[in-house]
């Protein structure tokens, strides 16, 4: 299992908005989604969205989560994203 990546909003277009910024080949061509998840079988990966989603989170109304462990999720914010980029690292070192 890789590292999985949730994006939610109550808001339409909000992720679609994000993920459009954020890299177009991420992009959803539904406008509509109030949920994204993507797996990362590479888990390095999955600190890029995160390091942009915490540097833009003010510009969109969007709720992260990732899980690092089956079914066992953690809320991403301005004040746990460095440590679980940096976690990501020491974790899986290449």
């Amino acid at each position: 299992m890789g590292t999985i990546v949730s994006l939610y909003s109550k808001k339409e277009k909000e992720i679609y908005r994000f993920l459009n910024s954020y890299n177009n080949k991420e992009a959803t061509n539904n406008k509509k989604i109030l949920e994204w998840k993507k797996e990362f079988l590479n888990p390095i990966e999955a600190s890029d969205i995160i390091g942009v989603f915490i540097d833009n989170n003010e510009k969109y109304d969007i709720n992260m989560w990732v899980s690092l462990d089956k079914d066992f999720f953690i809320n991403v914010t301005d004040h746990n994203a460095d440590k679980i980029i940096r976690y990501l690292f020491e974790r899986y070192p290449y």
